[in-house]
């Protein structure tokens, strides 16, 4: 009976009562049939606008206080079972979700079309299919949020809570997809990053919805000056708290280590034809060849001085190639690894993504996503395996079965890649040690192990090939998840693209140096220092679950309330 009279004594109210935000209110209250269909998916769709590359988070100002008032209008009948009851709510949030996943995702298409012989028929499956899943999560989310719904501004807590939830567990289930969370729309730019360095990206969710939300509440009565307390002061932290991190914290570099960062530009198409691996080669080397003077080079020069001094060693530099670098088997082409130590000068140490092989040969043995670090005289003196992998991507999930469909993964490898068996940072002569995360591990911060003095690298390499997505909102997307995991874990991001965008940040998300998405090039910089360890980095996960526990409880308490007030 509580959400009948809720529903209905909130309808009554915003038909008596003026004003252009209550006759909005009131008309998406009572929107019914294909109407209220396209409103909810373009509220959904219309959230995407804050996300990379058009960072306009003011869209969230509308596309939230929508959706607290579609499910405002959404009539829960007592007499149906709990399922029955959801139903409604469900869809509700499974077409907001649909909405946002299609036009915050529709660039997965793109990658089909590399292969297009073989993979187009796929095309409506990532663009409709993915986001038809992915949508469940929100479905849920506004499902568990409408249980404990009531007729106080303090409804949109249990939004907020419902979502950041969903959005952690989409984060984790079945080897998890977080790709544009909510958060994210929270994060435009550095000065707003800085607050996942205490909750993370999950925190930032709960505070996104729960801002974003506010404007809902101005026609409420019950609770409304506490929900916009809450809700402005959170706002005020979000950018204070980003401010003064970053007015305290300057860029700082470690002393005498520079980076030459490579950005190939190779077309995916390219990648793997043999008559083009030579040439493609040939272009990493002929990039690593390209030396800027050191003086020239922000930051690659030690903190106390303004030139090198005569007869001093010169620094140490590394050179960083994106995932994927060689068209062929390292280990099985010597002369390529004789031609890389020709190349290098004393003192440079090559970072380079590369497949890597257990067993005699390629057809029966495991093949890794690596990276190699090899030293100035060729020798490949530390390697790492990708731990996470991408579904369909870089494996296929249960794959016997789906090949019976015609179904393989999309990476050019027999039986895909295998997964490695741990993470762990690696050390480098002459300089702090480093963290690679291959291309979509970074968007995994929970994940990553940086918390204390053993486990805690100089930086995160990110090497990756983007190349699949073209000049699309997938590259923009990738590298700002990188980022926010370098400033939720107060590391510096060291990030080569193949096609861009390859980027030097420092740990509070600056940008120190990068290159366009489609250009060719190198990026010569200092090695900025490592920042200390972040809230998020010791604690992960826990910041994160006490705001969910207030917020959450907040919910349930209005809720409480409501039905002792009709009862």
């Amino acid at each position: 009976m509580g959400g009948n009279v809720s529903v209905i004594s909130r309808r009554d109210r915003r038909e008596r009562e003026g004003g252009l935000l209550n006759r909005l209110a009131g008309w998406v209250l009572l929107l019914e049939g294909w109407r209220r269909v396209l409103l909810t998916v373009a509220a959904g769709a219309l959230c995407t606008f804050a996300l990379p590359p058009y960072n306009f988070p003011a869209v969230g100002f509308v596309g939230f206080p929508l959706l607290v008032w579609l499910l405002d209008g959404v009539v829960v009948d007592p007499g149906r079972s709990l399922i029955r009851r959801m139903a409604p709510a469900f869809v509700t949030g499974w077409l907001f979700g649909f909405g946002y996943f299609v036009a915050g995702l529709w660039w997965l298409g793109a990658a089909m079309l590399v292969d297009a012989a073989e993979f187009a028929a796929f095309i409506p499956l990532a663009v409709l299919g993915l986001p038809a899943i992915l949508a469940i999560y929100y479905g849920l989310a506004v499902a568990l949020a409408r249980l404990v719904w009531s007729d106080s501004a303090l409804r949109i807590f249990a939004l907020a809570g419902a979502f950041a939830l969903f959005e952690y567990l989409r984060a984790v289930l079945f080897t998890g997809f977080p790709w544009n969370e909510i958060g994210v729309m929270a994060a435009p730019m550095p000065l707003l990053m800085q607050t996942s360095s205490l909750v993370g990206v999950h925190g930032l969710t709960l505070l996104a919805v729960i801002v974003f939300s506010s404007p809902a509440v101005l026609i409420d009565r019950r609770g409304r000056a506490p929900v916009l307390a809450v809700a402005t002061a959170l706002l005020i932290f979000h950018l204070g708290f980003g401010f003064w991190r970053m007015q305290v914290n300057p860029t700082e570099f470690v002393a005498n280590v520079r980076l030459r960062v490579v950005q190939p530009n190779i077309e995916q198409s390219l990648k793997w034809e043999v008559n083009q691996a030579e040439s493609i080669f040939d272009r990493h080397i002929r990039l690593t060849e390209a030396r800027s003077d050191t003086t020239a080079i922000p930051g690659a020069l030690t903190p106390d001085s303004t030139a090198p001094e005569t007869g001093a060693p010169p620094p140490q530099t590394l050179v960083i190639w994106p995932e994927s670098s060689f068209p062929f088997l390292l280990t099985e082409r010597p002369d390529a690894i004789a031609r890389i130590a020709d190349t290098l000068q004393p003192n440079e140490t090559l970072i380079a993504g590369a497949a890597r092989i257990e067993g005699p040969d390629i057809a029966t043995s495991r093949v890794y996503n690596s990276v190699y670090v090899i030293d100035d005289e060729g020798e490949i003196v530390a390697a790492r395996d990708k731990t996470h992998l991408v579904p369909f991507g870089e494996y296929l999930p249960f794959q016997e079965f789906l090949e019976g469909f015609g179904l393989s993964q999309m990476a050019e490898m027999p039986g895909g890649f295998s997964a490695g068996a741990a993470r762990v940072k690696v050390p480098l002569e002459g300089a702090p040690s480093f963290l690679p995360l291959i291309c979509y591990e970074i968007i995994f911060p929970g994940e990553i192990d940086v918390g204390t003095a053993e486990t805690r690298p100089g930086f995160l390499v990110n090497d990756t090939n983007d190349a699949w997505y073209g000049a699309t909102p997938g590259p923009y997307q990738h590298l700002r998840l990188a980022e926010l995991t370098s400033v939720a874990v107060g590391l510096p991001l060291v990030r080569s693209a193949n096609t861009g965008i390859s980027v030097v940040n420092d740990s509070y998300g600056r940008q120190i140096g990068g290159l366009a998405l489609g250009s060719t090039g190198t990026i010569e910089v200092g090695l900025p220092s490592a920042g200390a360890a972040t809230l998020f980095a010791r604690f992960a996960s826990l910041p994160f679950w006490l705001g969910f526990t207030i917020t959450w409880a907040a919910a349930v308490v209005s809720r409480l309330r409501m039905r002792a007030r009709i009862d």
